[in-house]
């Protein structure tokens, strides 16, 4: 183990965030409100952003395409639904672990104050991607709400279906934002990569439209399971699959610790190499 390295716990995945809960929240919302800061609507384009991309998928794949989903029946608007809540639950892994890469990099100032804790910086990110999700969730219940006329009890179980997302994101954005500052092509792969699984995600498509020998490999991508799940609590109003949550749940505990193991092994090094 490097110099100055600590052993870190797998009951200490939260420690840093808690204990910082203060500093992490300050840095989420500058990093929000510095993002808007300048133009006319300010915060307002967090919510007309996802507003705009909803009427540009009705529209697009409902009156070009005439898609449909599971056994053709079911308007555009539903498509429109089931479409964006996969989408925002990628756009919510997506944008945090594309920024990972450069935040040691990025804030090369803080990596000098010796008490800073640099493990909060991947929260900060992730705070920020939940601050947009949130806002686009309130525009997919607001279209759900035009279109089906109710929004399903079962979306309070959105958090519980996240969770063990959100686990493995904080895990992956840990070791890339380490990663990053070694190899600085990390960024760009990052990039790449995250375009590809947009695609590899059943995000324009279902599960079921793949032929049966290539489904097993969809459901290595950690995205697939909790897409389905997400849409089965916000647009058909079914329970979760709880065993397949809770065995992702222990898989994703397993990445936050490794990823978090990962930065503080190899922590000591940043200041010599940036």
């Amino acid at each position: 183990m490097s110099r100055g390295a600590r052993l870190v716990s797998p009951l200490s995945i939260f420690a840093g965030l808690w204990r910082h809960r203060a500093l992490a929240y300050q840095m989420a919302r500058r990093e929000v409100v510095g993002r808007y800061r300048g133009s006319v609507m300010g915060l307002l384009w967090s919510f007309f952003h996802p507003v705009l991309m909803l009427a540009v998928y009705s529209f697009i794949f409902g009156e070009i395409f005439k898609a449909r989903w599971r056994d053709g029946t079911g308007g555009h608007g539903e498509f429109a639904q089931i479409l964006f809540a996969g989408l925002i639950v990628y756009t919510l892994f997506a944008e945090c672990l594309t920024k990972a890469p450069s935040l040691i990099v990025g804030n090369v100032n803080f990596v000098k104050k010796v008490v800073f804790p640099l493990d909060v910086l991947p929260w900060v990110a992730l705070g920020s991607s939940l601050f947009h999700f949130g806002m686009s969730l309130l525009v997919l219940f607001a279209f759900s709400l035009v279109v089906a006329g109710t929004v399903p009890w079962t979306a309070v179980l959105l958090p519980l279906v996240l969770l063990p997302l959100l686990l493995v994101t904080i895990g992956c954005a840990w070791f890339l934002a380490s990663l990053g500052v070694f190899l600085r092509d990390v960024a760009q792969t990052i990039g790449i990569l995250m375009s590809v699984m947009l695609f590899l995600s059943p995000i324009f498509y279902p599960v079921s439209a793949l032929p049966e020998a290539v489904r097993p490999l969809w459901h290595l991508n950690p995205l697939t399971f909790i897409i389905e799940q997400a849409r089965a609590v916000l647009i058909w109003g079914e329970l979760p699959d709880w065993r397949g949550l809770a065995l992702y749940a222990l898989a994703g505990w397993a990445v936050a610790w490794l990823g978090l193991a990962w930065f503080e092994r190899t922590r000591p090094g940043f200041a010599d190499v940036l």
